[in-house]
Parts: C-alpha cells; structure tokens; sequence
C-alpha cells in the first residue's frame, strides 16, 4: 500500500457501528488509544472490516484543533 498520508497508525478494529449510510469505526493503535473514524457503510464493507482483524488509520488533515478547559 502505498499513500501520501503521513500519520499512518496500525491498529485492531475494535468497535464497528454499522448503520444504513455510515459507520463508525473503533480501532485501538496502542493498548488503551483509540482511533474513531466515520466512514460510508459501503467503504466498510468493501474493506471486509469486522471486529478483531487489522486495519490502518491514515490521517491527512490541513489542520487539527486541540482544545482544553
């Protein structure tokens, strides 16, 4: 596989809640961190995602907001 994605984080599918047009996708990349995306159910079924198999997180954003209290 090949990106132009510069964070990539490897990680277990932990969590999937599937719904008609999205789902939401839990994957934990180190013990205790977890990365949640929402992605098309179609994208997700195409991609055979199911709780316990591998997938990878690339993350590609022209900006993060980081906020605290």
């Amino acid at each position: 596989m090949k990106t132009s994605a510069r964070n990539q984080l490897q990680g277990t599918v932990r969590e999937l809640m599937k719904g008609p047009v999205s789902t939401e996708v839990t994957s934990e990349v180190m013990p205790g961190v977890r990365v949640v995306a929402v992605i098309s159910t179609r994208s997700a079924e195409i991609l055979g995602l199911a709780v316990g198999k591998p997938a990878y997180a690339l993350i590609k954003a022209s900006s993060v907001v980081v906020a605290v209290d």
